[in-house]
């Protein structure tokens, strides 16, 4: 127990996270408690709430969940509904969407407040899961589309939100992006019931084998903390199977230590010019081990079998260097073949996070678009 416990994230102090003792005898999606918030910095116009829920985790064991509902003052019932999925590329509980809206941090300060300003003012509702859930497990992607959408349906069903039948969208970037593209594909098995109309996700890691392998395997490289951070968030949630602690060398604890409950800026800083050997016991390498191999591909959606059904909206940078581009290109190109409207859009960015600047808008134009109920394009 000393080692799980020591994977996991200092918890929060607020009451309001804590799980109630009869969560199994909730329903998947079940509202469990709400509160009213004051409005994010941020945000104007709007009503915020915060909403309890049940979801599951990676191992369909129940866990409560939050979202963050923002409602416009002026809006119809049931317009559109969007759930955004923020980029959390983070260890740590404070650095959740429900943690950093209210933050006067400016590394951690939700950067799409304009775009999603925006589409408030024109009467969408906005729900913003913590979809790393109550581990904060960053990589468990599955995990986090399961969040997002059981977060869709406690707002559906939270009537203050006046969602009820409203359509919904699907929206996010990077790590939000990876729960945003899982949250499509689970969709059709999952939530059969949610009116999804559309998904737009960008900057999306779809192989979390060949990531890692990318962000320092067997060299030194500057967002090796990536990669690192994904190991503890995934030996947090697959905590019966796999023990990080036994793999890592005294550096590899101390790093481990220190990024505990660590935010993007400190996993960065903190894993910055390290590799995979260097960290591990005579160099032998977590993702060597064959269940913790297992555990990254049931989490890396270019292995995952199902297709979304809804119209999707993808866009990456063609020279991004964090994300395997053609586990994108495979992946894409299946959902095509299996029937799924898919419109790409390649952004003349040189880099991940510029991308996510360059597509938004053309994602939220695309969500607009279905939500009016227009013809779906496709480009591949």
């Amino acid at each position: 127990m000393a080692k799980v416990n020591a994977a996991l994230p200092t918890p929060l102090s607020d009451s309001f996270y804590k799980t109630p003792k009869n969560i199994a005898a909730y329903k998947q999606g079940q509202i469990i408690s709400t509160r009213s918030r004051p409005n994010p910095p941020a945000f104007v116009d709007v009503k915020t709430y915060q909403i309890k829920f049940r979801s599951n985790d990676s191992e369909n064991k129940p866990i409560a969940a939050i979202t963050t509902v923002l409602v416009p003052n002026r809006k119809k019932a049931n317009g559109p509904l969007l759930s955004f999925q923020h980029i959390v590329n983070a260890v740590g509980l404070e650095c959740a969407p429900s943690q950093v809206l209210w933050t006067q941090d400016p590394n951690l300060t939700i950067r799409e407040a304009p775009a999603l300003n925006v589409v408030l003012q024109q009467g969408w509702t906005v729900s913003i899961p913590d979809h790393l859930g109550p581990r904060s497990a960053y990589g468990a992607a599955k995990l986090g589309g399961q969040i997002s959408l059981d977060a869709i349906t406690a707002t559906q069903n939270f009537t203050p939100a006046a969602v009820k039948h409203s359509k919904v969208g699907l929206a996010g970037y990077s790590g939000g992006g990876m729960a945003t593209a899982w949250a499509a594909a689970l969709a059709p098995k999952y939530t059969p019931d949610l009116n999804i109309v559309g998904a737009a996700y960008g900057g999306v890691p779809m192989d979390l084998i060949k990531m890692a392998e990318g962000l320092g395997y067997n060299r030194p490289h500057p967002a090796f903390g990536l990669a690192f951070a994904a190991a503890i968030g995934l030996a947090r949630e697959y905590s019966d199977k796999v023990t990080i602690f036994d793999f890592l060398s005294t550096d590899g604890k101390r790093m481990f230590s220190e990024m505990r409950n660590a935010c993007t800026n400190d996993v960065l800083r903190i894993g910055a010019g390290h590799s995979a050997r260097q960290v591990t016991k005579s160099g032998v390498q977590l993702f060597e081990n064959k269940t913790f191999r297992k555990i990254g591909a049931e989490n890396s959606l270019a292995m995952y079998p199902g297709v979304p059904t809804a119209p999707i909206f993808e866009w990456h940078s063609p020279t991004d260097v964090l994300i395997p581009l053609d586990s994108i290109s495979s992946t894409i190109r299946r959902y095509y073949k299996a029937g799924t409207k898919v419109q790409t859009l390649l952004t003349p960015s040189p880099e991940h996070m510029s991308a996510a600047v360059i597509g938004v808008l053309p994602a939220m134009d695309f969500l607009s678009a279905r939500f009016r109920g227009e013809p779906v394009p496709s480009t591949c």
